[in-house]
């Protein structure tokens, strides 16, 4: 017999993706009032389901109703959303090859390999802190630099692009990271109720996807392993 079940409603997740979920509202204006009523038809029920994950609403005069939530954005997701939006700007509007090249190296970092040579070098580690107060000349030591040789070559290489792809004018890399920050805030300016509900569950998704906070454990088992032949 075939038994067919519901998959877990997106709201049983909402803990395991997100930190935190902030509603924003003006009880005053009728642009906000889809807001209050999906949070107060929902607060209940989100909070029997996820009761560690604070679920606030902060109300204001005059304030455009919005929820916002927190996202784990890397370097990496900032680079790629650079690059797929066109941000590496030079001065007259062209796209800069050099910062570009220098992104996708440095998205193509061979991070295990630079992780293991850090500790090719018994005893030392380059990345301590305040090494260079400590042991400013220790790229002197010809063991250290030898045992590192591979760990230099990649963290150099590391540094260069870094330094590249953060040199655009205008602050094209602060303005970038300020813009993919954004995409943790839905406006929503006279919503109803399922606005609400679509913007919360595409902060949802979101959070799936950037933040790593729980599994995703599969519904059922799909492997089996027999225990000891002797039990």
């Amino acid at each position: 017999k075939t038994v067919n079940r519901k998959p877990m409603s997106w709201k049983t997740q909402l803990s395991r993706n997100l930190p935190v979920i902030r509603f924003f509202a003006c009880a005053e204006s009728p642009s906000s009032r889809g807001v209050f009523k999906w949070y107060k038809d929902n607060y209940y029920e989100l909070k029997m389901l996820n009761p560690t994950m604070p679920l606030l609403l902060r109300d204001a005069q005059n304030i455009m109703p919005a929820v916002t939530t927190e996202l784990d954005f890397t370097t990496n997701d900032l680079l790629r959303f650079m690059i797929q939006t066109g941000r590496f700007r030079d001065e007259n509007g062209t796209i800069s090859e050099a910062r570009v090249e220098a992104a996708k190296d440095y998205l193509r970092t061979d991070w295990a390999t630079l992780r293991r040579e850090r500790w090719s070098s018994p005893a030392f580690d380059p990345e301590k802190p305040f090494l260079e107060e400590t042991n400013p000349d220790w790229r002197n030591d010809p063991k250290i630099v030898s045992d590192l040789a591979k760990y230099l070559e990649l963290k150099d290489a590391l540094d260069e692009q870094i330094k590249t792809f953060k040199s655009g004018p205008n602050s094209e890399y602060l303005k970038a990271e300020n813009a993919l920050l954004m995409c943790q805030r839905v406006d929503l300016w006279c919503a109803g109720p399922k606005e609400v509900e679509a913007a919360v569950m595409h902060l949802a998704k979101l959070g799936e996807r950037f933040n790593d906070y729980e599994p995703n454990l599969p519904e059922y088992i799909t492997e089996f392993y027999p225990g000891a032949s002797d039990l």
